[in-house]
This record gives structure tokens, sequence and C-alpha cells, in this order.
């Protein structure tokens, strides 16, 4: 009798610990059950460096591939259109994430930072060139955080060549993001880079932007 109940009593705590395990992907990965993906991802291939975070849309969602772990610190899904000269350019969200890479991209990283973790600062874009002639432009020629952390456009991590060249009336869309030490800030603020005709001849200004978090 004493033998049957210490196997029930082990069974139960198998079962209660196999519940537990089982519960952990769903937490992490609540994101896909709640969020749909922006109509603006359509047509973006994802990025081979950065977990996918395109249902991360509310603070403290989190998810998980194979290339690491994102949490959602802070976003904002409300979307900017700026002209600068013959560009429009529009930012559709901005994140402050906190991202745990998977062990092989450890490599990538280190020529940015030799923590394992992170907190990443990113912006999805849509750039179009409203002109008859090509164009030379950078969405995010420089990042400031409200604490005064600054990044230049070659920090970006994402490397998905949204700078430089775009062909006259073409649209080009993507992510730029960024490594940042401290992630406690209240909003953060880009200038783009002047936009420039074929050869050095500057045509517009460039222009700062605020994005608030709260």
């Amino acid at each position: 009798m004493k033998k049957r109940l210490l196997y029930f009593f082990l069974l139960a705590i198998l079962l209660m610990a196999g519940c537990s395990e089982q519960e952990e992907p769903s937490t992490v990965l609540a994101a896909e059950e709640a969020n749909e993906v922006p109509a603006y991802y359509k047509g973006y291939v994802a990025n081979p460096q950065v977990t996918a975070d395109a249902l991360l849309q509310e603070e403290g969602q989190a998810i998980r591939d194979d290339k690491g772990e994102l949490v959602v610190n802070e976003v904002t899904m409300d979307s900017q259109v700026h002209k600068i000269g013959p560009v429009e350019i529009t930012i559709r969200e901005a994140k402050n994430l906190h991202y745990k890479p998977a062990h092989s991209l450890v490599d990538f990283y280190h020529s940015y930072t030799h923590d394992t973790e992170f907190d990443l600062v990113k912006f999805f874009v849509e750039i179009k060139n409203t002109s008859g002639e090509p164009l030379h432009f950078a969405p995010v020629a420089l990042l400031e955080t409200s604490s005064g952390e600054k990044k230049l456009w070659e920090d970006d991590v994402y490397l998905e060549e949204l700078n430089g060249e775009i062909a006259a009336g073409e649209t080009k869309s993507g992510n730029i993001g960024f490594l940042v030490e401290e992630a406690d800030f209240e909003f953060l603020t880009i200038t783009t880079s002047d936009v420039f005709a074929e050869g050095t001849e500057k045509i517009a200004d460039a222009k700062t932007v605020d994005i608030r978090f709260r």
C-alpha cells in the first residue's frame, strides 16, 4: 500500500513537471496567438541575424526562434510620415527590445558588443523616391536617445541596404536597428541624411524626427 501511494505521488510530481515544461513555449510565443503580422511586412524577407519581431506589438511580449529570444521593453506602433525634398519616409513602428541571440550568432555580434544579451532599438521604415532621377539617402544617419547615447548609421545591425542609392520612383522598406547600453529612455531622436542627386549635388537638408515611447 505504501509503495502504491509512493508511486502515485511520484507520478503526480512528474505530471506537474511535464505541464510546467509545456506551458513555457506558449508564454514565450504568446505574441503569435495575440497579434497578426502588419500588412506593411508583406514581401519582407526575414533578417538572417535578428529574431523576427513583427508579432511583437505590446510591452512585455516575447518571442523565440532559431536566432534567439526577444522581449519588448517598450513599443510604439504609431506611424509617422515625413518628406525630405523628393524623398518620403514612413516610420511604421519603433521598438525598444531586449535581445538574447542564439549561440550561432555570437561571432556576428562580437563586432558590436561582447555581451551575450543586450538592448536593441529598431524601426521598420519605408522610403520612397518621388522624383524622376536616382537619389542618395540614409533614413537614419544619427540616432540619439533621450539619455544622451548616440549611434551612427554604420552601427546598424540589420544591414538591409536601406542606405545609399534609391532609384527613380523606387520604394524600399525594411528594418534598421542599433544596440544601446541604456534602455531606460523616454524618446529617441533620429536624424536622416541629406538628400543627394547623382554626384554630390545636395537637393534637400537632413530632417530630425522625435519618436516617443511614453
